[in-house]
C-alpha cells in the first residue's frame, strides 16, 4: 500500500511539474546531490591531515627551540611521540617548499628557513596538502553538475575564504607562544630542593 501511495504522489508529482511547464513557469530541475554531486573521494574537506597536523606540531617545535642551530626529524618524532620515517618525509616535504633549512653532518638536522613570526599555518598545510576547499565546487573553473541550480556556491566561498584568512593570520609563532612546554619534572624537584 505505501508503495502504491508512493507512485500515486510522485505521478502528481510530475504531472503537477508538466502543468507549471505548459504554463510557462520556470521549473527547476530536481537532482540528486547523491547521484550528481561530487563523490566523496573528490572532496578535500576541511580538516587537517596527519602530515599537516605533524608538520605544523615540528614547525612549532623547532619555534620553541630556537637556542638549537639543527633538530634531527628523531628529535621532534621523540618529543611527541609521531612515526619518525613519516616525519622525516613531511620535513623533508617543508625543506623543498622552503619553509626549512636542512643541515648535514653529525649535527644535522632541521631549522626554520624564516623566523617564526613569518610562516604562517595556512602555508604549511598548503605545502603539506596543497590548497584545501570545504566544498569541491570551490576548487576551481569546472563546479559540479548542479553548480547551475546551487545558491550557496558563492557563500560557502565566503566561508572558505575566511577559514584560509584565520590560518593565514597565525603564525608559527603564535603556536609556539600559545602553549609553553611543560616543566621536566626534575627541574621542578631541583627548584624545590634549591628553595630548602
Amino acid at each position: 500500500m505505501a508503495i502504491c501511495g508512493f507512485f500515486y504522489f510522485a505521478e502528481g508529482f510530475f504531472t503537477a511539474r508538466q502543468n507549471k511547464s505548459k504554463m510557462g513557469l520556470k521549473v527547476r530541475q530536481n537532482r540528486s546531490y547523491t547521484k550528481y554531486g561530487p563523490k566523496k573521494s573528490d572532496i578535500a574537506m576541511l580538516k587537517l591531515t596527519k602530515k599537516a597536523d605533524y608538520g605544523l606540531i615540528a614547525l612549532k617545535y623547532l619555534a620553541e627551540h630556537p637556542e638549537m642551530a639543527a633538530l634531527s626529524a628523531k628529535d621532534v618524532a621523540d618529543a611527541y611521540g609521531v612515526p619518525a620515517q613519516l616525519l622525516a618525509k613531511i620535513l623533508q616535504q617543508l625543506t623543498k617548499t622552503g619553509l626549512l633549512r636542512s643541515h648535514a653532518g653529525m649535527n644535522g638536522g632541521y631549522a626554520l628557513a624564516r623566523d617564526a613570526r613569518e610562516i604562517s599555518a595556512y602555508e604549511v598545510i598548503l605545502a603539506i596538502d596543497g590548497p584545501f576547499f570545504i566544498t569541491s565546487c570551490t576548487k576551481g573553473k569546472t563546479g559540479c553538475d548542479l553548480t547551475p541550480s546551487c545558491t550557496i556556491k558563492a557563500p560557502l566561498a565566503r566561508v572558505n575564504e575566511t577559514i584560509a584568512g584565520v590560518l593565514k593570520s597565525i603564525s608559527i609563532q603564535d603556536l609556539a607562544e600559545h602553549e609553553q612546554p611543560a616543566a621536566p619534572v626534575l627541574d621542578v624537584l631541583e627548584l624545590a630542593a634549591l628553595k630548602k
